[in-house]
């Protein structure tokens, strides 16, 4: 079963801009445009986490009331085709 992990801290600069977040992504340096929930997965997937371990833990920090698996593995397919996110 795949993990997948935020790209290292080191390798990222992150500016919130209102509602908006550009993420620099250093190894790249591509500047990423993103809004929610783009920088809570970045934080969430700092330890690596299974699809399954990262929508529970999205459910019970943000009570998702009817949570989307598939919605969710692709936006981390998106996050790890951009680089921000890698899957171990």
């Amino acid at each position: 079963m795949s993990r997948y992990r935020a790209a290292p801290a080191a390798t990222l600069r992150i500016e919130p801009l209102d509602a908006l977040t550009l993420i620099y992504h250093r190894a790249s340096g591509i500047t990423h445009l993103v809004d929610s929930p783009v920088p809570e997965l970045l934080e969430l997937l700092a330890e690596p986490l299974t699809l399954d371990e990262a929508l529970a833990a999205l459910t019970e920090r943000f009570d998702l009331i009817d949570p989307d698996r598939e919605a969710l593995a692709a936006r981390i397919d998106e996050l790890v085709a951009s680089g921000l996110v890698e899957r171990v």
